[in-house]
């Protein structure tokens, strides 16, 4: 019945299979390489280990800070990549931006920064553009530019607050830079750095509440030494606000406008971090916070500034 239903089995196919002899796989055998191999001068032959050993020899260089050399080597390293490899070619460009800016080559270190602009594709790589921009500007002490990067950076990620304090931070310096107004200029100049520093003081309240109110949410689920951190902020944010004297008035005005927005469910579902470019609408800092800021203001001008010259004058023209 089994040989009529077509189940039999050749009996052949199981003595070949017990007579198989498996073949033997090749030894395996690891590159070796000797400490600092790549400093060694010989011709290279293969392209991609030429690009190896040059972004290695530009590394090292970087990290002995003999940054002269380390540039030499990552351009001529830049011009062996190819086109698809993208990922060696940013950590290149962000070598030679570093390179640059620690010998003084702002102009060069940001072209090198523009480059990498063109070669982003998600917010992580965006982020890191904006954070190598700042570094940028922060070793020249371009305090304006820094602001600038700052503001693009709390945009792409609006509820971290770290972000907000620095920049807080920046407008604070920014503010001590102007001093206070000059006496023996003419009126009209009086009142315009007077203006300028009221709304730098504006600005530094409204960066550094934000930054209150993100801490305050997000320390719920914190512990340790991140909790600290929170803790210390928050005290530092609380001494800050203490020497700029803002009015009551201020205050709640401020921490209603820069509330609006931080709902937890909202900020979960607008976390960014990795998401592609394509499509994504980011506000600017002055549409999304300030512009609507100053407007709350202007409604109450004699409440948050009753003796500012300027203020009762000019009914709080703005300077941006």
């Amino acid at each position: 019945m089994m040989e009529i239903l077509g189940s039999t089995f050749d009996d052949s196919v199981f003595e070949e299979s017990r007579n198989r002899v498996s073949g033997a796989l090749p030894a395996y055998e690891p590159k070796l390489c000797e400490p600092l191999w790549f400093c060694e001068d010989g011709n290279v032959e293969d392209p991609l280990e030429e690009q190896k050993t040059l972004k290695f020899r530009g590394d090292l260089a970087y990290r002995r800070k003999q940054f002269q050399a380390a540039l030499d080597e990552y351009r001529f390293c830049l011009s062996l990549i190819p086109a698809g490899n993208i990922s060696v070619k940013r950590d290149v460009l962000e070598g030679i931006a570093r390179c640059c800016c620690h010998l003084g080559k702002k102009e060069e270190a940001l072209n090198a920064c523009e480059k990498l602009r063109t070669e982003v594709s998600n917010t992580c790589h965006l982020t890191c553009v904006l954070q190598l921009e700042l570094s940028v500007h922060e070793h020249c002490r371009d305090l304006t530019n820094s602001i600038s990067s700052l503001q693009q950076l709390c945009c792409l990620h609006p509820y971290h607050p770290w972000y907000w304090l620095n920049l807080a931070m920046s407008f604070q310096r920014l503010l001590e830079s102007d001093g206070c107004p000059d006496r023996c200029c003419t009126e009209e100049e009086h009142d315009q750095q007077q203006g300028t520093s009221n709304i730098l003081q504006l600005k530094t309240i409204m960066c550094l509440i934000r930054t209150r109110l993100l801490i305050e949410i997000l320390q719920i689920q914190q512990f340790s030494f991140v909790l600290e951190n929170s803790q210390r902020a928050l005290q530092d944010i609380e001494e800050a606000l203490h020497v700029l004297q803002p009015t009551e008035k201020m205050l709640q005005t401020v921490s209603e406008v820069m509330a609006e927005d931080l709902n937890p469910e909202k900020m979960r579902e607008e976390n960014q971090d990795g998401e592609s470019l394509s499509g994504l609408y980011i506000k600017e800092f002055d549409d999304r916070w300030w512009n609507k800021l100053r407007t709350k203001m202007q409604e109450d001008t004699l409440y948050l500034y009753p003796c500012t010259d300027l203020w009762r004058r000019q009914k709080c023209t703005f300077i941006n």
